[in-house]
């Protein structure tokens, strides 16, 4: 999503803003990462300028000068999160796969920018641009689950079944037991879920 800052004398209008390079990329990059890390912590409401700064080891002027609105740097460092980078790898043999792609959920939502979100998601925040973001990083997460799952059914790996309803089902856990904390998820316990999900579905056909 393009970052978009009000001009100086504007009247209400925006213009989308450059993407900066070299030491401002990754200056902007720590600030995103703390935010995320404060918006994990604390959520959106005790969210605050000054400690980003501190996190960041910026100055805080640094951080009202490329977010000017509170807002748009909560919206930024949530939508900055990678969900494409969970992925379900086609081995043949569906329990491992299934365990793997648990294992990486968990690892990405650990993150500061999955913890952000996981925050955010639970706290139903009032922006509409917010829960959007949230919604769109869990399609992209739960998207490459479907498809092997989808690829399960055909197979006849698995009898039909409805398919959102299991990838909720096989995902929920994860998010339930990392809000427990603070042990680790484990590939055990990914193991656990999928064999009980499955063996559920299993005894249906």
């Amino acid at each position: 999503m393009a970052e978009r800052r009000r001009t100086g004398n504007d009247t209400g209008s925006t213009t989308p803003a450059r993407r900066p390079g070299g030491r401002n990329a990754r200056l902007r990059e720590r600030m995103l990462t703390a935010a995320a890390e404060l918006i994990a912590r604390d959520g959106i409401e005790r969210f605050r300028y000054e400690e980003v700064a501190e996190l960041a080891e910026v100055n805080k002027t640094t951080v009202y000068r490329n977010w000017p609105d509170r807002a748009e740097l909560v919206i930024e460092a949530l939508s900055s999160y990678d969900a494409d980078t969970v992925t379900v790898k086609d081995s043949g043999n569906l329990r491992a796969d299934l365990a793997d792609f648990l294992v990486a959920l968990a690892d990405s939502l650990s993150t500061p920018r999955g913890r952000a979100l996981s925050n955010v998601a639970a706290t139903s925040p009032a922006n509409d641009e917010m829960i959007a973001i949230v919604d769109a990083a869990h399609e992209r997460r739960m998207t490459t689950m479907r498809q092997r799952l989808d690829e399960a059914f055909e197979r006849g790996e698995l009898p039909p079944v409805d398919i959102h309803f299991l990838t909720e089902m096989l995902a929920g856990p994860v998010h339930l037991l990392l809000r427990r904390g603070p042990r680790s998820f484990t590939r055990e316990d990914a193991e656990q879920i999928i064999d009980i999900i499955l063996a559920g579905i299993r005894v249906r056909k």
